[in-house]
């Protein structure tokens, strides 16, 4: 990427497969600014990465080409908080996370929560977040996130306010995360008072899960996601029944996955069909293949297929790496 790309153009690029950037004025200032601006994205080491942790991780990559610092912040303590297991199965996955992001080929610097959220000046931030912040509020930025929100425990609210703690103390000019985390990012820069400290927000669209539209993709339903450890016989019958209606664009997996990881990586995406169907299908863009199926000249067999072929091709290196 260009060293001298301005900021305007950035900005274009940075906007590309984004629900929304928050705010826009900001990001452009800060360009103008800083030549190499940090990003962070936080996850939860809970079970093996899926297909919906892979639209924030190509944006994070993205980012990187146009000369932003990433930070992937491993959240095991936020994990615990939010009872996603134990201690030590989920420093196990810590370790099958590390693995997994550097097979991904994503370079970045990975820091544990554990590392510096125990120390003194952290502590005394999540304090007086605490006393500024009502009970209801820190229930509503957990809506999407936490398990079993309707039985939220204490720790559960304070999950929130340790991800407002950790834009700060982490250093970064940019968050990054699926739409889910829209509420604690809000959240987060209407406590910039209380932090003295502000950031920017960068949110993605949320695949929708496999069995169709009414919730986002979830590894933990079967049928609803794909991991880096399915096997190539997995990902193909999980493919075949999934949610994927002939000429519909709304909260169609099948497409979300080639708009959102598939084309960000393969520039040109072929799709082949036997003669008697009309032969094989070009597509330099993504918007190409949405108005053909649309139009109902591609089906959703073939679309699968390729879908099929084309993450078989993003997974297979990962897959041999997990272990």
């Amino acid at each position: 990427m260009p060293k001298k790309m301005d900021a305007d153009k950035k900005l274009k690029l940075i906007k590309e497969n984004l629900v929304e950037v928050v705010t826009e004025q900001e990001i452009l200032e800060l360009l103008k600014k800083k030549n190499n601006p940090v990003v962070y994205c936080g996850y939860e080491p809970n079970g093996p990465l899926h297909l919906g942790h892979f639209v924030t991780v190509t944006k994070l990559m993205e980012l990187s080409k146009l000369g932003f610092k990433v930070i992937i912040l491993l959240a095991d303590i936020h994990a615990l908080l939010n009872r996603k297991g134990s201690i030590d199965e989920i420093k196990k996955e810590v370790q099958n996370w590390r693995k997994t992001i550097r097979a991904m080929g994503l370079e970045a610097e990975i820091i544990l929560g554990s590392d510096f959220q125990f120390k003194k000046d952290y502590q005394i931030d999540i304090m007086n977040l605490a006393q500024n912040s009502t009970i209801s509020r820190g229930l509503r930025s957990m809506q999407e996130i936490a398990r079993d929100i309707e039985n939220a425990t204490i720790s559960q609210l304070w999950y929130p306010l340790m991800q407002i703690a950790d834009i700060k103390h982490l250093n970064v000019d940019v968050a990054l995360g699926g739409l889910e985390q829209r509420k604690v990012h809000m959240f987060g820069r209407d406590m910039s008072g209380i932090l003295k400290y502000n950031f920017i927000a960068l949110h993605t669209p949320l695949i929708t899960s496999l069995k169709g539209p009414g919730q986002k993709m979830s590894k933990s339903i079967p049928g609803s996601g794909i991991s880096v450890i399915d096997s190539k016989e997995e990902i193909k019958k999980t493919l075949k029944g999934a949610y994927c209606p002939e000429g519909i664009v709304q909260d169609n997996p099948i497409l979300q996955i080639m708009q959102l990881i598939i084309f960000p990586r393969y520039k040109k995406i072929e799709i082949k069909r036997p003669e008697k169907y009309g032969g094989n299908l070009f597509f330099n863009d993504y918007k190409e293949l949405e108005k053909v199926y649309i139009e109902k000249k591609l089906h959703p067999s073939d679309l699968k297929s390729a879908t099929e072929e084309y993450l078989e091709k993003i997974i297979d290196p990962i897959r041999k790496n997990y272990k």
